[in-house]
């Protein structure tokens, strides 16, 4: 054998050899899940939760910790800068891969989301809808848009922030409607959800996960699922698109993933341990009573689940001009 090609499978072994190690002595200490959101939000929620399950099984604490800011980046550009070994992990919404093409040149601290961070696993989904204050008197899309169409100015709806995955489905079926929405934005889901119970603006685009207690309760009405399927969570809520709305379909994903260099074998690692948690029914059970779906999966699927949104919210984004608050 040539004494290159000899040296390059040296490498490559030894490479196999010292990641192997890592695994095996994996983990040394605390691992950290830091969150790029304030604590109560579905992000930390699904963090917590997990995390209560996985210190047993790695025989470690789990640590959560929130690093809001930045539309996530705040937090994402924390993780990337921690040691690449495994013990320091962002539980991050798919909005980081939104968040690069909304913010202002720079605001991201030179983060690649796509370069600095390698992805782990997919932990869980929480359905995009919908919803209605009853005082608007509609009980289905169609009504909804037959009402827009005949307001001056068209209807108000709410969102939480300019580039949310909330913000582009109401842009989505206004365009996929032909009609007038006027876009309210909030700076979060909290205050988005407290003023459409309010009557203050009576339609909301929002993840099942903020408001599933006032589904529950009838104080908001679901008219849609915005998902390419309808939810296993709200099984008789059908989709915007099976009622015709082409194309209005977003997503809202909650993924594991940790420094670019970690090691194969302990991201391999953690990925099994995080796919043990999540097939657990108790936790299953309480992600869904919280209006989230758990759902593992591989590296390479959410590795493609980041590299589509990035690529579909880069080019949405662009089409209808939309900029950070």
């Amino acid at each position: 054998m040539p004494s290159k090609l000899l040296a390059r499978a040296l490498s490559v072994v030894a490479a196999f050899v010292v990641g192997v190690a890592h695994a095996q002595g994996f983990p040394t200490k605390p691992v950290t899940i830091i969150v790029p959101f304030p604590p109560g939000a579905g992000p930390d929620f699904a963090a917590r939760a997990i995390g209560e399950k996985l210190s047993p099984r790695i025989g470690q604490p789990v640590i959560v910790e929130n690093r809001p800011g930045v539309g996530g980046m705040a937090g994402a550009n924390a993780v990337a800068k921690a040691p690449a070994d495994g013990h320091t992990l962002l539980l991050t919404p798919n909005t980081l891969m939104i968040a690069p093409h909304i913010l202002p040149k720079g605001a991201g601290a030179g983060l690649n989301v796509l370069a600095d961070l390698v992805p782990v696993a997919p932990v869980g989904s929480t359905p995009m809808l919908l919803v209605v204050n009853p005082q608007l008197g509609v009980k289905t899309a169609q009504e909804l848009v037959a009402l827009a169409k005949k307001s001056p100015g068209g209807v108000a709806y709410a969102s939480a922030g300019n580039g949310s995955p909330m913000h582009i489905a109401g842009e989505l079926l206004k365009k996929s409607a032909g009609i007038d929405l006027l876009h309210v934005p909030y700076k979060g889901v909290a205050p988005a959800v407290t003023d459409t119970l309010g009557g203050q603006v009576k339609v909301l685009f929002v993840a099942l996960g903020g408001v599933a207690q006032h589904i529950k309760s009838g104080k908001l009405v679901p008219l849609a699922v915005v998902e390419q399927k309808r939810t296993p969570l709200l099984p008789d809520v059908p989709t915007l698109v099976e009622l015709g709305f082409r194309d209005v379909a977003v997503d809202a994903w909650y993924g594991v993933l940790a420094p670019k260099g970690t090691p194969d074998a302990v991201i391999a690692k953690l990925n099994d341990e995080l796919n043990a948690v999540l097939a657990m029914p108790d936790l299953e059970e309480r992600l869904a009573g919280a209006g989230i779906q758990a759902r593992g999966g591989t590296v390479a699927q959410l590795g493609a689940q980041m590299r589509d949104d990035h690529a579909r919210y880069g080019k949405i984004i662009r089409e209808f001009g939309i900029q950070a608050d």
